[in-house]
C-alpha cells in the first residue's frame, strides 16, 4: 500500500484548501490601492475613462425656465377663468417674445423657448383650437405644466458627475452642455501579458505534433482592450523556470498588473506559483469554483500578480470574475459590479454540490414572449465554441445539485447586454 499524499486536482468536485468566491474577491480588494496619477484631457479622448474629481455645474441646466413643448403659452390662473385667449405674439428657440402677456392673452411659443413675463403654463398645441387670432383650450390642464424651470436639471454650482464614474457617451454629452472641454481622468493602468507551455504556439505559425494554438492571450488582449488599459504584450514564454523568472522581472518593473496564462496548476512543468514564491508573495492560488479553480494571486514589486488557467473557458470566467472587477477598483471606479437577475432555465443542468459553477448559457425570447435562460451545451473548461455561442453565465451556488427544467437560476448576462 503506498503512504504518498494523495494530491488535489482541478477534476476533483471538491477541495478543502481553496477560498470561496466570496473570500476571494474579498481578499483581492484588500490588496489593491487605487491609482491616484491623473492626466488633463479633451472631453472627446475621455470615453470609458475613470473621471478623478467630482464636477461642478458653473451653469443653471436649463439657463432659463422654457418650454417643453410646442403650444401656447398662458397664465396659469387663467385656465379655469378664461375661455377664448388672444394671440399677442410668438417666441421661438433663440428668440424669445419680450413683452409682458396679460390676462386672457395667450403667445405662441415652441419647444426650447424662453417663458416671458406673465405666463407660466404650455398647452400643447394638440390640445387648443385655434380660430383666427384666438384660442380655446381643450381637455383639463394643470398650472406649470410643459415647463422647464431654470435649473431643473443642474443648478450652478451642484456636482454634475462625481469621481469615480466611468464616462459614458451621455456624460460627454453632458459635459459639453457645460460647456466644459477638458477633464481630469486617472491614467491608463499598464497591463502585461504573457503565456506559458512548451506546446504553445502563435497564430500562422505551423502546428507539430501535441501543439496548439495560444488563444488566450487574444481572449484577454481583447477583455482588457474594452476595459481601457494599456497593454503590453510579452508573447508566448516557455515552461522553464528561468525564462519564466525573466519575463516575471521585466514585466514588474512597468507594470501596474501582471496577466499570465497557463502554468498555475499542480504538473511538475507549472512554475508560475512557484516562480511568484520566489520574486514576490502569493495571497491564493486555488479557487472552490468551476471552471477555473486555479487562479494564482499575489504581487511582484509594485505589480499585482493574476496567474489565470490554461483552459481557454477557465481563463475567460476567472477574468471576468476576478480580474476585470480588481483593474476597475485599481481605476478608481465605482459601481462596476456584474448584476445578476432571476430568470427560468429551459436547460436540465447537471452539477455536483462543492463549489460554485459559472455555466456558459445564452438569455433568449421563448414563444410566449418571456425572457428565459438556455445552457449552450458542453461545459468542458476547454470548449471554447460554447463560449462563443453564451451572453450569460448560470450561476450554481456552491451548495447547489441538479437543476430541473423550468427552474429558476441566477443569471448574469455579459458586460453591454443590459
Amino acid at each position: 500500500m503506498s503512504n504518498s499524499k494523495q494530491t488535489t486536482t482541478c477534476q476533483d468536485e471538491y477541495d478543502p484548501n481553496s477560498l470561496d468566491v466570496i473570500e476571494a474577491r474579498k481578499r483581492i480588494k484588500q490588496m489593491l490601492t487605487t491609482a491616484t496619477e491623473t492626466e488633463n484631457i479633451a472631453i472627446r479622448e475621455a470615453l470609458d475613462r475613470t473621471l478623478a474629481e467630482d464636477v461642478l455645474s458653473s451653469i443653471n441646466v436649463p439657463a432659463y425656465t422654457n418650454s417643453a413643448m410646442d403650444g401656447y403659452a398662458i397664465a396659469g390662473d387663467d385656465i379655469e377663468n378664461i375661455k377664448l385667449f388672444s394671440l399677442v405674439g410668438t417666441a421661438l428657440a433663440g428668440k424669445p417674445y419680450n413683452n409682458s402677456v396679460k390676462s386672457g392673452e395667450c403667445i405662441r411659443i415652441m419647444t426650447g423657448a424662453p417663458i416671458c413675463k406673465g405666463v407660466d403654463t404650455v398647452i400643447m398645441q394638440e390640445h387648443v383650437e385655434v380660430n383666427a387670432d384666438q384660442i380655446s383650450l381643450l381637455g383639463t390642464h394643470k398650472v406649470g405644466q410643459n415647463v422647464r424651470e431654470k435649473g431643473e436639471d443642474l443648478a450652478q454650482g451642484s456636482p454634475a458627475i462625481f469621481a469615480g464614474r466611468r464616462l459614458t457617451p451621455s456624460d460627454i454629452g453632458l459635459l459639453a452642455s457645460l460647456g466644459i472641454s477638458k477633464v481630469n481622468v486617472i491614467r491608463k493602468i499598464r497591463v502585461t501579458i504573457l503565456s506559458t507551455g512548451d506546446e504553445l504556439k502563435n497564430v500562422g505559425e505551423v502546428l507539430g505534433e501535441g501543439q496548439i494554438y495560444d488563444s488566450n492571450r487574444y481572449t484577454i488582449y481583447c477583455m482588457l482592450h474594452r476595459i481601457g488599459v494599456d497593454i503590453t504584450d510579452l508573447g508566448i514564454i516557455k515552461d522553464n523556470p528561468e525564462d519564466i523568472r525573466t519575463a516575471f522581472e521585466h514585466a514588474s518593473k512597468n507594470a501596474d498588473v501582471i496577466i499570465t496564462s497557463g502554468g498555475v496548476s499542480v504538473g511538475d512543468a507549472d512554475f508560475v506559483k512557484q516562480t511568484l514564491e520566489e520574486l514576490g508573495t502569493v495571497n491564493f492560488w486555488k479557487i472552490a469554483m468551476k471552471p477555473g479553480r486555479p487562479l494564482a494571486v499575489g504581487q511582484i514589486k509594485n505589480a499585482y500578480f493574476f496567474g489565470l488557467p490554461g483552459n481557454p473557458v477557465s481563463a475567460m470566467v476567472t477574468f471576468y470574475q476576478f480580474i476585470q472587477p480588481a483593474i476597475r477598483e485599481i481605476m478608481g471606479q465605482t459601481h462596476f459590479e456584474n448584476p445578476s437577475i432571476q430568470l427560468k432555465c429551459i436547460s436540465k443542468l447537471k452539477k455536483r454540490p462543492g463549489r460554485i459553477e459559472f455555466q456558459r448559457a445564452t438569455i433568449i425570447t421563448s414563444e410566449t414572449g418571456e425572457k428565459v435562460v438556455k445552457t449552450t451545451g458542453n461545459q468542458g473548461s476547454h470548449v471554447l465554441s460554447s463560449m462563443s455561442e453564451a451572453n450569460c453565465f448560470i450561476i450554481l451556488p456552491m451548495e447547489s445539485g441538479n437543476v430541473e427544467v423550468n427552474s429558476l437560476v441566477e443569471v448574469q448576462p455579459f458586460d453591454g447586454l443590459l
